[in-house]
């Protein structure tokens, strides 16, 4: 095989490689919004409580589940940046 057909081989290889990591991403941004949705519900059911509640741990667990939802919303930042990164790595290939 000639040097430019081993380099041409090699690109390919990259865009199919590039190609199959942006639709993994891509595949995960589904799973990442049920969960931040699972996660709001569950908020928003114990809020009713935490309004009625003295209870500390009642409070203690709405924060945990705020930043849960936060931490979330991070994921999902990072995975579209990553996203969008490789993007533009595979239009220079």
């Amino acid at each position: 095989m000639s040097e430019e057909k081993r380099e041409m081989a090699g690109f390919d290889e990259d865009r199919a490689a590039m190609a199959m990591a942006h639709d993994k991403a891509m595949q995960a941004m589904g799973p990442l919004q049920q969960a931040h949705s699972a996660v709001e519900e569950a908020r928003a059911a114990l809020l009713g409580i935490t309004e009625t509640s003295a209870q500390a741990a009642a409070h203690d667990a709405l924060a945990l589940l705020s930043r849960a939802m936060e931490e979330i919303v991070g994921v999902q930042q990072t995975v579209s940046a990553a996203v969008q990164t490789s993007e533009g790595v595979a239009t220079n290939l």
